[in-house]
């Protein structure tokens, strides 16, 4: 392991003295800054739970002993995601973000199963789309490779929670906004002297179904937690393709649409102000996560 990272450490210190900025947007260092928050959160869930629960609440869990190691293999994983964003941050002239304080809401070894079902297949559509906004190569061989490991995570909690482990053949890119949006739900506070990230967070907004399993054509109402939209909205699913536009109903304070076809596994739904595009220009909340069962 530590001969892996200090090649990587060393690919990236070769790559570029300085954090590359394209004209308009974030720089390189800014997007690694932006993972290193993302690395930050999935660390400190995953060692927390690991404080709470041991061996044998898992076993009383119904879980396994290999369960529980790996537990322990992908919580080493995202330890060392951290220590090398940190490291080329640093070995490039930037200073890297610490860690925040969170607040992540399981109650039990299943909820927690469960959340990091969810946090693992986020962190795939983080690293996916924020790729195209990589200007060096090397930083973009570095964030790849911490991708190509985020999805044998996801894959692996897929699995052990009941879900199918692919259950598409795409997978989903999310925009820094976007994911952001999801992982500020889980983060109560910052310390001051971070640097601010070049990101906001549009209002959260929640999925709920009548149906126990969600597939291609379930009903799924859309909340929003206390926040009024005026005007017209939309809906998109969000794809590797394009956003799928479906169309929407107000009920119950909410918004209601229909899974379209062609969605499977973790999916996004967002609210846009066009039927269009979905853009950080015309997000007006979300996304909210859909889990598709195939």
């Amino acid at each position: 392991m530590k001969c892996t990272l200090l090649s990587l450490l060393s690919l990236v210190a070769l790559g570029s003295a300085v954090p590359l900025k394209r004209a308009h947007g974030p720089s390189d260092a800014d997007i690694l800054n932006y993972a290193l928050t993302l690395e930050h959160l999935e660390d400190t869930f995953y060692r927390e739970a690991l404080q709470q629960y041991n061996l044998t609440s898992f076993l009383a869990s119904n879980y396994t002993n290999e369960t529980y190691t790996r537990v322990q293999q992908i919580s080493a994983d995202e330890s060392s995601h951290v220590s090398f964003l940190t490291s080329a941050l640093t070995a490039a002239g930037a200073k890297p973000v610490e860690a925040c304080t969170y607040d992540f809401g399981y109650t039990d070894v299943a909820s927690f199963l469960a959340t990091a079902s969810v946090l693992e297949g986020v962190g795939v559509s983080a690293y996916l789309g924020a790729a195209a906004d990589i200007m060096s190569k090397t930083y973009l061989t570095a964030a790849g490779s911490i991708l190509t490991v985020e999805a044998r995570h996801s894959s692996y909690v897929r699995n052990t929670v009941g879900q199918l482990p692919f259950p598409a053949p795409f997978d989903n890119p999310l925009g820094l906004n976007e994911v952001y949006t999801l992982a500020a739900q889980f983060i109560k506070s910052c310390p001051e002297t971070n640097a601010p990230l070049p990101v906001k967070a549009f209002p959260a907004l929640a999925a709920s179904s009548a149906d126990p399993m969600i597939q291609v054509g379930s009903k799924v109402m859309l909340a929003l937690n206390g926040v009024v939209i005026e005007g017209t909205v939309y809906a998109a699913f969000i794809t590797v393709a394009g956003p799928v536009f479906v169309d929407v109903t107000k009920a119950d304070g909410g918004f209601e649409v229909t899974v379209p076809e062609g969605i499977a596994g973790q999916s996004y739904v967002v609210l846009t102000s066009c039927n269009g595009t979905a853009t950080d220009d015309t997000i007006v909340a979300g996304p909210a996560i859909v889990e598709v069962s195939a």
